[in-house]
């Protein structure tokens, strides 16, 4: 059997370009962004008015409030025998009250009566305003607290002579400085129409009225 010879043919070589066609990337994938013409902001401002009612303090209530002062200052007045004993010209401003303090040691249970016509006829009384009855509780729970020391010397009788004495004199004294350093701010902040809050008593005064 013939074979038949084996014929190797030799093509030319060419030159292939393979050319990758990509698509446009902003035409194909992302749309086209319009400027859209931008509205001008407008802010508001509020302003709001706050209008503050300031009531004044009738005169009446103040009236009622600085004569309240008086019957704790009277009745303390006895704790400063020390002082113008020792210092005679410290009762040289109490010297224009001495009419009215004749006259209140003129009547019969005067501390008595004064008590119970604050208590009676201002502190419970529903038709006076809270800042009369305020103050005229004040007085009467600091008028009660000087009745305490006088109760406590009775018990222990100091004495009337050495560290006794000069004890109840020091205790004397520091409670007249604090009665007449407490009428004075009473009555004064009752003039201007203001609360006073007395230290010792402007908690259980407000107590009582709640």
């Amino acid at each position: 059997m013939a074979t038949l010879p084996l014929i190797r043919l030799s093509l030319p070589p060419r030159n292939y370009k393979t050319a990758f066609i990509l698509p446009h990337p902003l035409k194909s994938t992302i749309p086209i962004l319009r400027s859209l013409p931008q509205k001008p902001i407008t802010t508001t401002t509020t302003t709001t008015t706050t209008t503050c009612s300031y009531t004044p303090t009738p005169a009446t209530d103040r009236l009622i409030s600085a004569a309240s002062y008086f019957l704790p200052f009277f009745n303390g007045l006895q704790y400063g025998r020390f002082l113008f004993t020792k210092y005679p010209s410290l009762s040289l401003p109490f010297q224009p009250l001495l009419p009215l303090l004749s006259f209140y040691h003129s009547i019969p249970y005067a501390s008595f009566i004064s008590f119970f016509a604050l208590y009676l006829g201002i502190v419970r009384n529903p038709s006076l305003s809270r800042y009369a009855r305020f103050n005229a509780l004040q007085a009467l729970v600091l008028d009660v607290l000087l009745v305490v020391p006088m109760l406590v010397q009775r018990i222990i009788s100091p004495g009337r002579s050495g560290i006794g004495l000069k004890i109840t004199a020091w205790a004397h004294s520091g409670i007249f400085a604090f009665v007449v350093a407490c009428f004075v701010y009473g009555v004064v902040s009752s003039v201007l129409g203001k609360t006073p809050y007395l230290p010792f008593v402007a908690e259980a005064a407000g107590r009582q009225l709640e």
